[in-house]
């Protein structure tokens, strides 16, 4: 897949690029209409082409739930193994299309792992994820950016405090969802361990206050975001955060997302699932 029309699909998804401006240009990069067409099902995400766990896994208990938060009930996907051991909980926080197929499965994968997984649904107060995730980017960008933090925060609450919690409580973030996962960490002093996947970088002056062990997952290919990587990781050392950082070269931003051929990398993303689970479970379950 050509740089430039994953570049551009990148800035149509952000919101930064209406659809119709984005299938204009894309007919330009394919070379005509026709072929722009045949190559648009490769670049567009394909919510059931990566799902790894099913929703009916007979080891899960899967169900919709909704919490008191800032901007009133919150509605969230939420997973637990079956049975009644009291387990870690994972705040899982999604990329800016919403709470979507691909984030339910990564919400069930976490749990089958052994955790308590909350995967909430950040558009809530402006009437949930649309079915079409073509509009979900810019209901993103009307979300209040305090009300929202604190929508989360009001999560990490309802994790430590549920009935088959361990209290203990990690972040899982993507894109969109990876900068909340740092403003998880330098707001809450409850978070213990968060795993930010290519998210925006918080600003220096916050990173003090950061009391968690980060794992931090960027894409060589990503410049917007790892533009802001050098002045996190002196500000970072600076306060004495611990931090573990990787970098995944020859990978896209959104590596990650398998329902996403454009972006998708195999190798990258095992790998740094390999990582995210380990972190997990050495700072939430020791």
């Amino acid at each position: 897949m050509r740089q430039e029309i994953v570049d551009l699909y990148e800035k149509h998804s952000r919101g930064a690029l209406d659809r119709r401006d984005f299938l204009k240009r894309f007919a330009l990069i394919a070379g005509s209409a026709a072929a722009a067409d045949a190559l648009l099902p490769l670049v567009e995400k394909n919510q059931a082409w990566g799902q790894i766990t099913s929703k009916d896994d007979a080891r899960l208990i899967v169900e919709y739930v909704k919490y008191a938060g800032e901007t009133g009930e919150v509605r969230a996907n939420f997973v637990r193994p079956k049975g009644d051991a009291k387990l870690p909980g994972v705040l899982v926080i999604h990329e800016n299309r919403g709470l979507t197929a691909h984030i339910e499965d990564v919400t069930r994968r976490i749990a089958l792992e052994g955790f308590l997984a909350l995967a909430p649904d950040a558009l809530t107060p402006l009437g949930g994820t649309p079915e079409d995730s073509e509009k979900a980017p810019a209901l993103i960008g009307q979300l209040d950016k305090e009300k929202t933090t604190k929508n989360f925060l009001a999560a990490v609450k309802y994790l430590r405090t549920h009935p088959l919690s361990t209290g203990k409580v990690g972040v899982v973030g993507f894109c969109w969802g990876g900068a909340m996962a740092n403003q998880m960490a330098v707001h809450s002093p409850d978070v213990i361990a968060a795993v930010p996947y290519y998210g925006l970088v918080p600003a220096s002056e916050d990173v003090p206050k950061i009391k968690a062990s980060l794992l931090l997952h960027y894409a060589g290919i990503d410049e917007r975001i790892n533009s802001g990587i050098p002045a996190f990781e002196a500000a970072l050392k600076a306060a004495s955060v611990n931090y573990r950082i990787f970098m995944y070269e020859g990978a896209q931003h959104a590596f990650n997302n398998d329902t996403s051929p454009a972006r998708y990398n195999k190798d990258a993303a095992q790998l740094a699932w390999q990582r995210t689970i380990s972190f997990l479970k050495e700072k939430l379950k020791t």
